[in-house]
């Protein structure tokens, strides 16, 4: 369809490593007793568990074992000083035991039984003695709860989508190399003081915190489908905040963050101070910069806060489950075949993209959890709506999984974004943008329209006993006047409702930004990706966003002046 994002991304190679010994089987959180693969031990106990418990009168038709390894170290601080240190480390079990048929069984209503059990991978015996008291568990709590969902159904109306619990899946088998954590506590100590320090000489400063975390999740996961996946994941962070007080009180906050799957990933030291400088200067600005009223009218948005703004907006509204659950609002599903964006616009999510650019996509991953490999999905073709994004639970019209079952241990799968890409076809400069928002000014008879430079983040409401509606938080907003000047403006909430805002979405531009975070909902917090241009959006509304009453220090900063201005990183040589 589009080679946009061939040119400037690499797909991930598909390459299984089946190893002879894998290495899950080495000591990782303590000494190993003897050489095993965990795959194998969790496939045998799960076969051994649902064989026997295929005797019983309301015998599982499906289960799988989700063990998840999670190592992390993170070092944070502020002023150049460290405040807290956390080297951690942890095994979890989940298990989706489902009792009935894959048209009604007893996570119907949206009960899964969740909630995840420590276990020890240090041995066989540990696996299996794990697992089968955690099955035995789990399977009397489903036959309990299926014989809850027959009586409940039985005093309903009948469901308008017919379509079952769960959706078959193909047989899969993956086992990627197991990837240790890569950190230093050292350097990423001297780091933290070394970042911290400029903000000393900053009286406006009021906060700041700089954090350095690595995380690596391993994943070993099996069903009764014969589906074995190992996969590996490692993931190192620095997040930089700050924030100043106007004279009126409003906190004034900014945000910097850096992600790579490997430590020397991570931009220079020279990039990063820069960057903070940058920010520095930026807050100081901003204090004095005049309050926004409320207002409607033409606006862009950069590429890194359009990101942000599909996501919350259109990206969440697409998640398969929202579709079919009776309490949400199911904003897109009458909307299948029709213009939701203009015909040059298409949007889609592929986890197999790495990285776009040089920029590294923190949305990616192999399989997701329910053992199904992560599919790029069209969801808007030339503006027009065409598909959802799909867990193992079936959606009329959509009954099998497109590899987006995504959630954080200890809480049951839904289908959830990864990486998303919005492109344009024949897209505005980024001048000629600007000037088609001066058109549209003028036409509107405003006096200024807005541009939405840099973004905190969102969120949105989905289920319909609220207002279906969204608020994104903008940090860095200017007045662009139709002389051509512009001019810093704080306090503003970006707010709206999806169908109404989408539908002025006018024009794409041709510089692309990316925003990489953490993404909350009922599945816990997720790493996901936005990709997209700068958009013209020929009406928006703001409101003034919260501010507060206390007045700005009275002291100044004591180490305003202070000898302490350079820090240097301890050596790296043997």
């Amino acid at each position: 369809m589009r080679n946009l994002m061939r040119q400037l991304t690499n797909r991930l190679p598909i390459v299984v490593f089946f190893l002879g010994l894998s290495l899950a089987s080495q000591p990782v959180l303590g000494d190993q007793i003897e050489a095993f693969d965990v795959l194998d031990v969790m496939y045998e106990e799960l076969q051994r568990s649902f064989q026997a418990l295929q005797e019983q009168d309301q015998p599982p038709y499906y289960i799988s074992y989700e063990v998840t390894q999670d190592k992390t170290l993170s070092v944070s601080g502020s002023y150049g000083e460290i405040s807290f240190a956390s080297d951690t480390s942890f095994r979890v079990l989940d298990i989706d035991l489902r009792v009935g048929s894959y048209d009604l069984d007893n996570t119907h209503f949206g009960d899964f039984g969740g909630g995840s059990t420590s276990i020890s991978i240090e041995s066989p015996r540990a696996i299996r003695n794990t697992l089968w008291y955690a099955t035995n568990t789990r399977y009397r709590n489903a036959v309990t709860r299926l014989s809850n969902v027959v009586s409940a159904m039985q005093s309903r109306v009948e469901e308008v989508d017919k379509s079952g619990d769960f959706a078959p899946a193909p047989q899969e088998e993956f086992r990627a190399e197991i990837v240790e954590l890569q950190a230093d506590k050292a350097l990423f100590e001297a780091k933290v003081k070394r970042y911290g320090l400029p903000f000393k000489r900053a009286e406006h400063i009021i906060s700041n915190q700089v954090s350095i975390g690595g995380d690596v999740e391993t994943r070993w996961f099996v069903n009764s489908d014969g589906t074995k996946v190992q996969v590996s994941e490692p993931y190192y962070r620095i997040v930089i905040s700050a924030s100043s007080k106007a004279e009126d009180g409003m906190i004034l906050p900014r945000y910097m963050t850096y992600a790579s799957s490997t430590v020397e990933g991570l931009p220079e030291d020279a990039i990063i101070l820069q960057d903070i400088e940058n920010m520095i200067e930026s807050l100081e600005q901003l204090r004095e910069a005049p309050l926004v009223d409320p207002y409607t009218g033409p606006a862009i948005l950069s590429g890194r806060a359009a990101g942000v703004f599909f996501h919350e907006i259109l990206g969440h509204r697409l998640e398969g489950h929202r579709q079919k659950a009776e309490h949400e609002g199911q904003t897109f599903k009458a909307k299948l075949g029709e213009y939701v964006l203009p015909e040059n616009f298409s949007v889609s999510f592929d986890p197999n993209m790495r990285t776009f650019g040089s920029t590294e996509l923190i949305g990616s991953y192999n399989y997701d959890n329910q053992g199904v490999r992560g599919q790029r999905v069209v969801v808007v073709e030339d503006g027009i709506l065409t598909g959802f994004l799909m867990s193992r639970l079936p959606m009329k019209g959509f009954l099998s999984s497109n590899g987006h079952g995504r959630k954080n241990f200890g809480l049951p799968v839904v289908a959830r974004q990864s990486n998303m890409f919005v492109e344009v076809e024949d897209p505005y400069s980024p001048e000629e943008l600007q000037e088609l928002l001066l058109v549209r000014v003028r036409e509107q008879g405003k006096e200024f329209g807005l541009y939405f430079d840099d973004i905190q983040g969102g969120f949105t409401i989905t289920q319909r006993t609220l207002p279906n509606a969204f608020t994104v938080t903008p940090i860095v907003v200017y007045r662009l006047y139709t002389d051509g000047h512009k001019e810093l403006v704080r306090g503003v909430n970006l707010i709206g409702t999806p169908l109404t805002t989408f539908s002025r979405v006018e024009a794409g531009g041709s510089d692309y930004g990316i925003f990489n975070g953490m993404c909350g909902a009922e599945s816990g917090q997720i790493p996901v990706s936005a990709v997209a241009p700068s958009i013209l959006v020929s009406q928006i509304e703001v409101q003034k966003a919260t501010s507060s009453r206390g007045r700005p220090p009275i002291l100044s900063n004591p180490v305003e002046n202070s000898s302490e201005t350079s820090f240097h990183l301890p050596s790296t040589e043997p």
